[in-house]
């Protein structure tokens, strides 16, 4: 029996020119280069310039990926944009981007797990898909985080950057086994207990501000590699594999440490992980689509090749995605 999939046509990315050194921010707080590349990953952020929006960016990333994929932005019917920093309260910034790309049709709507959002966002265009619901999906992560930081605060502004990336997928029927090509798997979960350990601390209901990101770094990093594990190990147990089978992990670019230590407990080797979070940072929603886009220009990721996606947020939001491409 033949089952309708969501594969990934083209993919797209757009970063901002501004290139944000460690050293640079060595003359902001109390850092160096050395403490912040010892402890995260990070050399370099890029920063969205004075009027340069979220929707921007996102615009940007998705006329990229629709030209990757040859399609005309008149053939989406489903826009799906991962972000914390919308452009504003409401509308959400997917109908900003809809009206960007010329369409006057279809379903356009925000998602907000912070950085599980591409994951999420990419499991809920599957669901539209295979039930039918649309044909064609852009699913795009963009975020303008400079916009939400304490740039007082040596702990965060540090780890964060601006950026976006997308995918085009499209509905296409298969044999409905492993071998498949598309989506076959995601595994996404939320534990509202751990809000507090990463969050901003303003918004429209409860300060009537934008706010300032905080975190509790240790706890999160405490927890991190246990939570994404969790998911990997779901997402490789619905899709019928197991760790050995997967080509390309694709993490959550957060920290480098946790990165290592998660592709070490499946026994991926550094040649299999693709790291952009030295030259990006964290670019919460944008950061798995973003190093997609480059894995898949520079040719590493190649059609027919098995990729694991995992990503976790605020929330506590965490997921993971299998997709053979």
């Amino acid at each position: 029996m033949t089952v309708l999939r969501s594969v990934v046509r083209g993919t797209g990315s757009y970063l901002p020119q501004r290139i944000v050194s460690n050293e640079e921010l060595a003359r902001l707080v109390e850092t160096s280069d050395e403490w912040i590349t010892q402890r995260t990953g990070i050399r370099e952020r890029h920063v969205a310039a004075e009027g340069e929006r979220t929707s921007d960016l996102g615009t940007q990333a998705a006329r990229k990926a629709l030209a990757n994929a040859g399609m005309s932005a008149g053939t989406i019917d489903l826009i799906i944009v991962a972000t914390a920093t919308p452009d504003q309260t409401f509308p959400a910034t997917a109908v900003t981007v809809q009206e960007q790309l010329g369409l006057h049709s279809g379903v356009a709507f925000d998602l907000q797990a912070v950085c599980s959002g591409f994951v999420f966002a990419l499991a809920t265009a599957d669901s539209f898909i295979r039930t039918g619901q649309a044909r064609r999906a852009l699913v795009i992560g963009a975020e303008t985080f400079s916009r939400i930081l304490d740039w007082q605060d040596r702990t965060t502004c540090v780890l964060f950057g601006d950026g976006a990336g997308a995918v085009v997928i499209e509905a296409s029927q298969q044999e409905g086994g492993a071998s498949d090509r598309g989506v076959l798997s995601s595994h996404l979960r939320s534990d509202g207990r751990f809000r507090d350990k990463l969050y901003v601390d303003g918004g429209p209901s409860s300060t009537g501000t934008v706010g300032h990101l905080r975190m509790e770094g240790r706890e999160v990093f405490r927890r991190a590699v246990g939570l994404v594990s969790d998911v990997i190990d779901g997402a490789l147990e619905d899709a019928g594999l197991t760790a050995g089978d997967i080509d390309w992990f694709v993490p959550h670019q957060a920290n480098r440490r946790i990165i290592d230590a998660t592709a070490r407990k499946f026994g991926w080797p550094d040649d299999k992980v693709v790291i952009t979070v030295d030259r990006h940072g964290n670019t919460s929603a944008a950061s798995i689509p973003l190093a997609l886009d480059e894995a898949c220009r520079d040719g590493r990721i190649r059609p027919g090749d098995l990729v694991m996606l995992e990503a976790m947020g605020g929330g506590f939001t965490w997921g993971g995605a299998v997709v053979r491409w």
